[in-house]
């Protein structure tokens, strides 16, 4: 059934309890302070509306009013700009173009990994063997600044802290090398925003 016209004066977000996609997506809300209404879908029998509102069933998908949109980084950055403080890009067109391309690269070269690893198979052990390599070699950046490449907070972290959070469940143990990934995750899961993202399933993870 489609969402009536009171569900769509709410903003809803439909994602699943593990998604590191919908972890992004609800992570941006918490640090904006943004009360919403959320559906978690269980992907193997995705609801009607949701099956209506988006032409490819995917989470996370978020509904503000006669708005739909479904595809992670433009729903961050609507967030980010629909809700302007906290600020989670900076103000410079040079400065916001380096974040955005760095969160390219956290989606390509390490999210995939993500999805590599929780589909399990023979992949997924090359997968781990790589977000770890991964991990070593870009120790510098999360010891570059307070937050990921930034003083403040921003959708970098947003994509970054729900896969540091993830590492342990999906069995990737950082080396000493690594501490700063370490360091920087004790600094984030310690905000109450990171704790209001987080689902029943996703704080068992670290339970």
């Amino acid at each position: 059934m489609a969402l009536n016209q009171r569900s769509r004066t709410v903003l809803t977000l439909y994602s699943a309890q593990d998604c590191v996609h919908g972890h992004r997506v609800r992570m941006t809300l918490a640090a904006k302070g943004v009360t919403y209404d959320h559906v978690l879908v269980d992907l193997a029998a995705p609801p009607a509306d949701l099956l209506e509102l988006n032409p490819y069933h995917s989470v996370p998908t978020l509904v503000d009013r006669d708005l739909v949109l479904y595809d992670t980084s433009v729903i961050c950055e609507y967030l980010d700009e629909r809700y302007p403080h906290p600020p989670l890009m900076p103000v410079d067109p040079l400065s916001r173009a380096r974040l955005r391309l760095a969160i390219v690269r956290i989606e390509n070269d390490w999210l995939t990994l993500v999805e590599d690893i929780e589909a399990g198979g023979k992949a997924a052990d090359a997968a781990r063997k790589s977000l770890r390599e991964e991990m070593i070699r870009n120790a510098p950046a999360f010891k570059a600044s307070r937050f990921f490449l930034s003083p403040e907070i921003s959708l970098a972290d947003c994509a970054v802290a729900p896969l540091v959070w993830r590492l342990n469940h999906l069995g990737v143990q950082l080396p000493k090398e690594a501490q700063a990934v370490i360091d920087y995750g004790e600094r984030i899961f310690q905000s109450q925003g990171f704790a209001r993202s987080l689902s029943p399933l996703e704080r068992a993870m670290r339970a």
